[in-house]
């Protein structure tokens, strides 16, 4: 079996995401070329730590760059090749630096949402209403929205966690209405044939039926049809990211807004109003799914205007 089919198989067993297969090829390709086309059999920690080196030395990568590249890597020999590596030295795990998180206040919130419209808009609320990576919110299915009990169920979150997080009540109407909108969709698409959706192979083989049952269908599916880059079968996948992330970047631009913002930014937010409406850590945690308190602390830096909420001296002189 080919090198690469190998690597694909084994990323595919455990369940990994196809972006984590796209990235980690990406990775092991490098390494490979960076050593001539060496087979990675014929290499140990000393190619690894070249590697790594280069990566940090002449191509200046950040901290989680060179991480991910390293997990890329260390993947390959340890699952795939079966070949145990240690004694990598200080590029075992390089330290991430904690930056404190871009915010935008309420009012800001308000002005880039005023220039967004339709799905993008949508979207853009719902990251900012319950706290949702970009990913999340496009991943989500019909049956994860419960408007019994007020809740949206993000399945398989970063960490291979489920988490559940409020659905905002003013968003309601827009979001049954976008569910009326990929009904209609979906009928469509299996009137020609189609109609499927992708599922993990652990649950398609669960349900064999599933992948068509309206309740799994994409809450924001894509605008076409295409081939399943992991099979043969033409499905309607979800929306990409860089359309929602290129009309949120012009959306701050029109807002005048000079601090550094992406679509992820308005998680930060939710997660810093929240805090400054007084939840506690450890619920707010909860609602982000962080592994770690230490990670949800962050917003107390930016929360109650300004650092630590502690007001300057030179306010209190006459």
């Amino acid at each position: 079996m080919k090198l690469f089919e190998q690597i694909k198989n084994v990323i595919r067993l455990k369940q990994y995401s196809y972006r984590t297969e796209k990235i980690y090829t990406d990775w092991i390709k490098r390494f490979i070329i960076f050593h001539n086309n060496k087979h990675p059999r014929d290499m140990d920690n000393k190619e690894i730590i070249e590697f790594i080196t280069y990566l940090v030395v002449k191509r200046n990568v950040s901290s989680s760059t060179q991480n991910q590249a390293l997990q890329a890597i260390l993947f390959l020999y340890n699952q795939v090749l079966e070949i145990k590596i240690d004694n990598l030295g200080s590029i075992s795990g390089a330290k991430k630096p904690r930056r404190i998180p871009n915010v935008l206040s309420k009012n800001e919130v308000s002005q880039v949402l005023s220039h967004l419209s339709g799905i993008h808009l949508l979207i853009t609320k719902m990251m900012y209403g319950s706290g949702l990576r970009l990913s999340e919110c496009l991943c989500l299915r019909i049956k994860d929205i419960d408007f019994e009990q007020n809740y949206i169920v993000v399945r398989n979150a970063k960490g291979f966690k489920d988490r559940i997080v409020p659905l905002p009540q003013n968003l309601v109407n827009i979001i049954k209405k976008q569910i009326n909108h990929v009904k209609l969709i979906h009928q469509k698409d299996i009137k020609k044939g189609f109609g499927s959706v992708y599922l993990p192979k652990a649950l398609e083989k669960k349900y064999p039926n599933a992948s068509k049952e309206f309740g799994w269908q994409f809450l924001f599916p894509s605008t076409s049809i295409s081939k399943d880059p992991r099979g043969h079968e033409y499905r309607r996948h979800h929306l990409h990211e860089t359309a929602i992330q290129r009309a949120v970047k012009q959306a701050i631009r029109k807002s005048n807004i000079s601090k550094q913002a992406s679509s992820h930014t308005f998680r930060h937010s939710f997660a810093t109003h929240l805090l400054e409406a007084g939840y506690d850590i450890r619920t707010i945690q909860e609602l982000m799914g962080h592994k770690d308190v230490s990670t949800t602390m962050i917003y107390t830096h930016v929360a109650n205007n300004g650092a630590l909420g502690v007001i300057s001296p030179i306010d209190s002189l006459n």
